[in-house]
């Protein structure tokens, strides 16, 4: 069966995205996340352009304070940049000159300090604009906030707060007089409020219920106990046709599925609903029984392009492997045909990884899609052997290798190909994207002993839950943004640490609907634990409730950057991309190198590229702005061949993706830059560029 699709007609007017709101030929707002409803990063400003790029310089800049991932695509309204900070604060600024007109914190109003990255908010307003709300989210509560004095609005749910029992790192999108939501953590749902009382008007269980669509891909009564599918990355909106697209989550665990054989339907999936009802009009899923946390990254993003002569309105979804599926936006109908190929079995007893997986004939691969011998590292002599070594021990198998107790190289890895940056699109159908050509190492643990007896209490949840990230040694990974967790009973108190378990905390989402039995279990482990010494070894009884006929139980054995002795990523270059790709066609325009690090450039090595976090804006003057790279750099591009037009030094990398608007006359580009990924200096800086008064 090539495609796994349920279709629906429909018969609305087509949806012109990615135009400003407010715009006048003064003035000009960023109203929405990613710069529109269709979340395809698309401007029609054309005051910065090819002749006068080359002038842009900082207008201002504004310090938040904070030394965590701010990653935010701003907002502006009427002039004033709305941002989101890592502690959860919103501030108001004047566009022009970056001067404070308001700070919100959740630390003095509301559910105290926020500690989780936070990539945009929601602004609404009535049709006449006398009703204005600016929407955010703390510790699984979502605030209605004033946008004219940052107060909370109290009319909205309980003194201005709803619950919403998960966490929110991408903001949900507005149709009419709904807020429609994600979230990260929990069972999996999409779920829509009234903006103005915060009433849940609908909700679509991702995990299906009986008699729902979906409900034969798990096994029986799935929903009660799975977890995950939290479409974390963010929605897009069809505003005339009613239809709201969501890119979904892995199921949990992310890497061992032998409690939940099937295809496991809504993860991993493009999913059309009515925007109104929450009704389900179509769906397509993008891996089957995902077993390597490849959740999708990304918003669809909604594009019009010409295919075999008609103008047809699309909808196209990047993946982490590198791959960009393109679906007709009514019916879920492929724009060209997507092949179910074969994929590496499972060697783990009780897995049953799926046979197949899609692999779309149309646009090719953005990226490599596998790590073969060819690809091992040209930095220098001594790395080329050392990764030419390990990748004969440990092989690529490509984008779905079966996890499995020895170790393999994963290529493409954990945090893309593409990733929540997200993809721009102009009118003509052109897609501009970075990818991270990263690889990564794959192992699993058995979480318990070969001859039956117990793991102490606790611990084997611990591997599940927390060691892919904090290691299996609970000395954690700081690279990747992981803090040890060896001694943090010294650091923290028992009470903060089990907060940060309900709320999240940095990477971590938070487990509010985790039973106590277990969440106590895993917090007496990590605070009272000690390894038993070598004069001391640790056997244990055989656990009588433990059937050795069952298959054993498995836990990842964490996210592994595979780096090579200097630190640089262990495979040959390109390590980052940016592409233009043409849905019209479905062929790649151009390919560019994108990021450098100047001390191997000073070695004589050609640019490399470095990883990337954070997207890029496409205006209608042809340029493309993008800062994301690991060397604090701010880059335009000419998007009609990717040759670079203007780079200026960031304070920090620009981990997110830049908004663009307009003020008396004058067009800004902001970025929010604050380093932290990849092991950069971090800090919180607003920084927005402007052609000199």
């Amino acid at each position: 069966m090539l495609i796994r699709t349920t279709y629906i007609l429909t018969t609305t007017l087509f949806l012109a995205v990615g135009s400003l709101s407010a715009d006048t030929k003064e003035n000009a707002d960023w109203r929405e996340y990613l710069g529109g409803k269709g979340r395809n990063l698309y401007s029609s400003l054309e005051h910065i352009n090819r002749d006068n790029v080359s002038k842009l310089r900082i207008a201002w800049r504004y310090e938040t304070g904070d030394k965590a991932e701010y990653q935010a695509n701003n907002l502006i309204v009427d002039g004033i940049v709305y941002t989101p900070t890592p502690t959860r604060k919103v501030i108001a600024l004047d566009g022009a000159t970056g001067t404070v007109r308001w700070i919100w914190d959740p630390a003095k109003d509301g559910p105290g300090k926020g500690s989780a990255r936070q990539r945009g908010l929601v602004y609404w307003e009535n049709e006449k604009g006398a009703e204005r709300r600016l929407f955010t989210a703390v510790a699984g509560m979502l605030f209605a906030l004033d946008p004219a004095t940052g107060k909370v609005i109290k009319d909205f749910g309980k003194e201005g707060a709803i619950k919403l029992g998960s966490g929110l790192n991408t903001p949900g999108v507005v149709y009419k007089d709904l807020v429609i939501v994600g979230g990260v953590g929990g069972k999996g749902a999409v779920r829509a409020y009234d903006v103005r009382t915060g009433s849940q008007r609908w909700i679509f269980h991702l995990i299906p219920r009986p008699g729902e669509v979906g409900y034969h891909t798990w096994p029986k009564d799935a929903y009660k106990t799975a977890t995950g599918l939290m479409p974390w990355c963010g929605q897009s909106l069809d505003e005339k046709r009613g239809i709201v697209y969501v890119a979904t989550k892995t199921a949990e665990p992310d890497f061992y599925g032998g409690r939940r054989h099937g295809e496991n339907l809504f993860a991993n999936c493009v999913l059309a609903l009515n925007a109104a009802t929450g009704k389900h009009i179509w769906h397509y899923q993008i891996v089957h029984h995902d077993l390597l946390d490849k959740d999708l990254p990304c918003p669809p993003v909604l594009v019009t392009v010409t295919h075999k002569g008609k103008k047809i309105d699309a909808v196209a979804q990047g993946t982490k492997h590198g791959l960009l599926f393109v679906f007709n936006r009514e019916t879920g109908e492929p724009l060209w045909p997507i092949e179910e190929r074969p994929v590496q079995a499972s060697d783990l007893e009780g897995e049953k990884a799926w046979p197949t997986q899609p692999f779309p004939t149309k646009p090719p691969p953005l990226m490599r899609q596998k790590y073969t011998e060819a690809d091992a590292s040209n930095i220098s002599p001594q790395t080329h052997q050392l990764t030419l070594d390990r990748i004969k021990a440990s092989p690529n198998f490509g984008p779905f290798p079966a996890p499995s107790l020895k170790e393999t190289v994963m290529f493409p890895g954990y945090d893309g190909g593409m990733e929540w940056g997200g993809g721009a699109a102009d009118p003509d159908g052109i897609y501009y994207v970075n990818i991270n050509e990263m690889p990564w190492l794959l192992q699993m643990i058995e979480t318990r002993k070969a001859d039956g007896s117990k793991l102490v209490r606790g611990e084997r949840d611990y591997m599940i839950f927390c060691g892919a990230c904090h290691g299996l040694d609970r000395k954690g990974n700081l690279l990747a943004g992981f803090p040890p967790l060896l001694g943090i009973g010294e650091r923290k108190t028992r009470e903060e640490i089990e907060l940060i378990t309900r709320q999240g905390g940095g990477r971590m989402p938070g487990y509010a609907v985790m039973p106590e039995g277990k969440r106590k279990a895993i917090l007496d482990y990590v605070l009272n634990y000690k390894a038993p010494s070598a004069s001391r070894p640790e056997t244990g009884a055989p656990d009588p409730k433990v059937d050795k006929k069952q298959p054993p139980a498995y836990a990842f054995g964490g996210f592994r950057r595979w780096l090579d002795p200097e630190g640089y990523p262990a495979i040959k270059p390109p390590w980052g991309t940016l592409n233009a790709v043409d849905l019209n066609t479905g062929e790649i325009k151009w390919k560019v190198i994108l990021g450098e690090y100047p001390e191997l450039t000073a070695r004589g090595i050609p640019p490399t590229g470095t990883e990337i976090y954070g997207g890029p804006l496409v205006t209608a003057s042809g340029l493309i702005f993008i800062g994301a790279t690991a060397d604090e750099t701010f880059r335009v591009f000419d998007k009609e061949n990717g040759k670079t037009l203007f780079q200026a030094k960031l304070p920090f990398s620009g981990n997110s993706t830049p908004s663009t608007y307009m003020v008396k006359g004058r067009q800004f580009v902001v970025i929010s830059a604050s380093g932290g990924k990849s092991g950069r200096p971090k800090g919180g800086s607003l920084v927005a560029f402007a052609l000199p008064e």
